[in-house]
């Protein structure tokens, strides 16, 4: 297969062209020459856009997904994909239960929303932080004390 320019690579992976100028200069991404003032890549550069669409989607920085993606092929820390999937699994338990309140909250039948004990569960939880987006293990800030 003949390499790609820079235009067929964005069309059929629908990364924008800056973009991809973007990945080669964080050394994401590698051109193998120039045709004219275009960059060309290897045919494999489709796969390793891939994995960098997936690692975005997950939620990992360019700098990690940097660290895994090696000259000599993709070097993935098991246990820092297990740490993500675990951060996701509680940024889903935490957006269900978000989705859930609101879903109370457009159907509830008390006069006004404080006046419903649900309502008010809910309120005392999002307060407490249980809604926040930390990462595990992050340490919680304080309640501030009321004197």
């Amino acid at each position: 297969m003949r390499d790609l320019d820079i235009a067929e690579v964005a069309a059929r992976t629908g990364v924008a062209a800056s973009t991809l100028r973007f990945y080669e200069e964080k050394g994401l991404i590698a051109a193998v020459g120039r045709r004219g003032l275009r960059r060309l890549f290897d045919p494999a550069i489709l796969d390793r856009l891939a994995l960098i669409a997936l690692g975005r989607a997950a939620g990992f920085t360019l700098d990690e997904i940097g660290q895994m993606l090696r000259d000599d092929g993709p070097r993935i820390d098991r246990q820092m994909l297990k740490d993500k999937a675990d951060q996701i699994d509680s940024t889903i338990r935490s957006l269900t239960t978000v989705r859930e309140a609101l879903r109370h909250a457009a159907v509830c039948q008390a006069p006004s929303h404080m006046e419903c004990p649900t309502f008010r569960r809910i309120l005392r939880a999002a307060s407490a932080g249980a809604f926040s987006d930390r990462r595990p293990g992050a340490a919680r800030p304080r309640p501030r004390r009321r004197d």
